[in-house]
């Protein structure tokens, strides 16, 4: 684990106004995500209102199809095969929005890096910001020409169930949860069937939605953002790996410690989807 500066050479974000004057550099992916039966469907809105040359990537599908959790991470070949069909090559910068909700484009942004791609950025603000501002937008379907990628999976990237429960005893790493404080606490029921409520024994809580300003979707300051992590008892000089619901907002954790100059931190892929499985590990209820 380590901290180092992040500097605007490094720094993962990038603004509407620089997109703009790099749409035709870029490759733009619209990774728009929403819960099973919220409608409508994310690629229905995409297919409404999309930054100009995006394509969009389905979280769902670019996925281990044979897991029977959510949109679990997917072999590197299959990672390949689908991010080729949207058209992205290896050579290509990536740059990755959602609707502004700050939920799935952290999550691909992630697993761009987990499979070996560095140049790729996150749009600050996502669509929202990029629409109060006027900017062009397109509708249809997008039929990209497909491109050649190559992909290598870095397992450090993401960490496994028994890896948690090893993390138990030991305590070498910090687990953070980017899940609202009632469903922590488990005062409120998990929107998906069959799980049980609470959290992972010893973890923290940091609500994703407190990293970002609602008004217009960009992402805080970095001040303010070590300053909520301080909040809730996380040490940025010691190892730190992010949960959620099923490993996608978790990410929006992962986004901001790297932001912070953190490095080397992870995402528990299965995340409550899989502990809170009624014969599951053991949980924790009440505040961290």
């Amino acid at each position: 684990m380590s901290i180092t500066m992040i500097s605007i050479l490094d720094d993962p974000l990038v603004s509407t106004e620089w997109l703009a004057a790099h749409l035709g550099d870029v490759k733009v992916i619209d990774a728009s995500f929403k819960m099973p039966g919220v409608l409508p469907l994310a690629v229905d809105d995409f297919h409404a209102t999309h930054i100009p040359g995006a394509v969009f990537f389905d979280v769902d599908a670019v996925s281990d199809r044979a897991s029977p959790l959510p949109h679990m991470y997917p072999d590197a070949a299959q990672f390949a095969r689908d991010v080729g069909a949207l058209g992205v090559s290896s050579k290509d910068t990536v740059v990755v929005y959602d609707f502004g909700g700050w939920v799935a484009a952290p999550r691909v942004w992630w697993m761009f890096l987990s499979f070996g791609h560095a140049d790729v950025r996150v749009l600050d603000g996502g669509l929202k910001k990029w629409r109060a501002e006027n900017r062009p937008v397109e509708s249809g379907k997008v039929s990209p020409k497909p491109g050649h990628f190559n992909a290598t999976f870095d397992p450090l990237y993401v960490r496994g169930q028994a890896q948690l429960m090893s993390n138990l005893s030991s305590g070498r790493e910090q687990l953070v949860d980017a899940r609202a404080a009632g469903r922590f606490t488990g005062a409120v029921a998990e929107p998906r069937a069959g799980l049980r409520s609470g959290h992972i024994p010893g973890s923290r809580n940091l609500p994703y939605n407190e990293l970002f300003d609602p008004g217009t979707g960009a992402m805080k300051p970095l001040d303010d953002i070590r300053a909520a992590f301080t909040r809730v008892g996380v040490d940025l000089a010691k190892p730190v790996v992010t949960t959620c619901g099923s490993g996608v907002s978790a990410a929006v954790l992962t986004l901001a410690l790297y932001r912070l100059g953190v490095r080397g931190s992870a995402l528990y892929d299965g995340s409550w989807s899989e502990w809170g499985l009624s014969e599951g590990p053991p949980i924790a209820t009440g505040p961290a």
